[in-house]
């Protein structure tokens, strides 16, 4: 401390003299007074500032109580609002709630107005894949609303299926319409089933009267396709004459015959085509049957003509051995469409039994009339004993039949039953006139004309299938 009291004295006492050590004191006193004269204007400056600072502080002070007063009356003021609005906040979560859960049952119960406009459409407006779309909706909406009637919204529920009951009664009629207006359409000879109908005959297999008409308007308009495409084939051919027209070969008549059948045989196959295709996505039971039934449907405008035709093929009697050949194509063609179409087209199959049985009728009227003619005019044996030309002209006649008949394509046992007849038909009577015509001879002429008689007849024999027991019949007579 001392020294820094020196320190402090050697910044004004700089002369050290008698006079400024006499001085001394009061210089000290001096420089103290005005030091604290001038902490003092110092510190009233300070004073000062913090009575500004008080003053602000008060003045800070009073405008926090004022706002913490005027807060609190708002607050007691806006309390109200506050719960009122805690209130709204909760009831329009509540509504919002509500609102998504009517959304959802829209969704899933109710049909958007494009779907209704689809279902709804006029009668000039095609049928789309869209339609089927909505169709699939509504039959959803109608299995769906059953969960509602097991709930305590059953009133709901009734009022949605029966909506949609009638819609779907609106939609089946505006697809019946539109289906049938397009098989009315479909009569052209050749046809192409789209994809859409048969997506409507899907559909419709879920209205079974709708759908059994609709069948029905198919069956009619091919069955007029059908005959005339059938008539054309017999007088005009194909286009541009290729093939030509099947009547032009009349004058032969197993082409002729033979021409007629295949074209059927084809036409049949191709109605069946169609039918698969059009039912091609039907799921109900009795689909085959529905095809057959209507192929029979299709095919039943062609007997008449058909009939007809070979009627005056057959009647004209183009001889044995033709018309054993048309009996056989005939009884070909019948296993081959009814293989087609079942015994449904009942009848065509009929129509072509009944041509089968009328020329296998005169098929073997023409071999007894051969055979009566021999009995009545009974030849005498030739000089050489070898056999007649009666004889020869009849195992010809039998050779030529027997010969079409292993060409022919007819079923194995019915081949072997037609045989037997014609074999009984045709050598039982050659026989009779061979003992007839030999009656008049020697012993041993009769041996050797009998022998030689009953050789050519076993020789013609031999070189065709089920003869076996004829020959062995033969053997024993020689």
């Amino acid at each position: 401390e001392m020294l820094e009291a020196l320190k402090a004295l050697s910044t004004f006492f700089v002369e050290n003299s008698l006079r400024t050590r006499r001085n001394l004191r009061g210089d000290i006193e001096r420089r103290s007074l005005a030091i604290n004269e001038e902490f003092v204007h110092i510190f009233k400056q300070v004073k000062e500032e913090l009575e500004s600072i008080n003053e602000d502080v008060q003045a800070m002070s009073s405008c926090c109580e004022d706002m913490s007063t005027r807060l609190k009356a708002a607050k007691e003021q806006t309390q109200d609002l506050i719960v009122k609005t805690t209130k709204l906040q909760a009831e329009n979560q509540r509504l919002e709630m509500k609102a998504q859960v009517a959304d959802a049952f829209i969704a899933k119960f109710q049909l958007t107005p494009d779907e209704m406009n689809l279902l709804r459409g006029t009668k000039d407006e095609p049928i789309t894949e869209d339609f089927f779309k909505a169709l699939g909706r509504v039959k959803q909406i109608h299995d769906d609303v059953k969960i509602l009637l097991r709930t305590n919204q059953q009133r709901a529920g009734l009022e949605i299926m029966e909506q949609m009951a009638l819609l779907q009664e609106t939609s089946y009629e505006r697809l019946y319409r539109w289906t049938q207006n397009e098989c009315r359409t479909l009569t052209q000879e050749s046809c192409d089933i789209s994809p859409v109908l048969a997506q409507a005959m899907e559909a419709l297999q879920d209205r079974p009267v709708l759908y059994k008409y609709t069948l029905d308007e198919f069956g009619t308009a091919r069955r007029s396709a059908v005959v005339r495409g059938f008539i054309d084939a017999l007088t005009r051919g194909g286009l541009g004459g290729t093939p030509r027209p099947i009547e032009m070969h009349s004058h032969d008549p197993l082409r002729y015959v033979g021409d007629m059948l295949a074209w059927l045989h084809q036409a049949t196959a191709s109605e069946k085509e169609h039918l698969e295709a059009m039912l091609k996505l039907v799921t109900i039971q009795g689909v085959e049957e529905n095809i057959q039934e209507v192929v029979g449907h299709i095919t039943e405008g062609v007997c008449r003509p058909l009939k007809v035709r070979i009627e005056q093929v057959i009647v004209a009697e183009p001889g044995a051995v033709l018309l054993y050949k048309i009996s056989n194509l005939l009884k070909f063609y019948h296993h081959t469409i009814s293989g087609i179409v079942g015994n449904s087209a009942a009848t065509l199959l009929t129509t072509i039994e009944e041509m089968h049985l009328l020329s296998k009728k005169i098929f073997f009227n023409s071999l007894s009339l051969h055979a009566s003619k021999l009995m009545d005019k009974v030849e005498l044996p030739p000089p050489d004993l070898g056999p007649s030309s009666a004889l020869n002209q009849t195992l010809n006649l039998l050779r030529e039949v027997l010969a079409s008949h292993d060409s022919s394509v007819v079923p194995l046992d019915a081949r072997q039953a037609d045989f037997v007849q014609v074999l009984s038909c045709v050598l039982d009577p050659l026989l009779q006139m061979c003992t007839m015509s030999a009656s008049n001879l020697g012993t041993a002429d009769m041996a050797t004309f009998m022998v030689n008689s009953l050789y050519m007849m076993k020789t013609t024999l031999a070189l065709f299938e089920f003869t076996d027991k004829r020959l062995e019949m033969l053997q024993f007579q020689v």
